[in-house]
């Protein structure tokens, strides 16, 4: 499998990562949307939300009660922050595998203007 989230998974390709557990790992954007811009993505492959079924749909839970600690340990927490994913071409998804995007540390308000 060529899945450049997955060779971060494995450390075969490097990532400024800023969280990590036995379940995730969570990594700055190398494109920042915003001042706080973090993906957080699971250890196993899953491409999307399309993907997600009874077994292993936990993980949503996990990796969104991460975020919320990843935004206080980022100093976020109080001001606000966007979860968001993207499921799909037609969704804005560039990489097929499960990943929510972190974002905070500047007004967020949609649209933007």
């Amino acid at each position: 499998m060529d899945c450049i989230f997955c060779k971060i998974v494995e450390g075969t390709v490097p990532s400024n990562k800023v969280y990590e557990d036995e379940k995730i790992v969570a990594f700055k954007d190398i494109n920042p949307e915003a001042p706080v811009h973090i993906v957080i993505i699971p250890k196993e492959h899953i491409e999307s939300v399309k993907e997600l079924d009874d077994n292993n749909a936990q993980i949503v839970s996990h990796i969104i009660l991460a975020a919320k600690k990843i935004a206080k340990d980022l100093g976020i927490s109080e001001s606000g922050f966007r979860i968001v994913n993207n499921c799909g071409k037609d969704g804005g998804q560039t990489v097929p595998h499960l990943h929510f995007h972190l974002l905070g540390g500047r007004d967020m308000q949609w649209p933007p203007g």
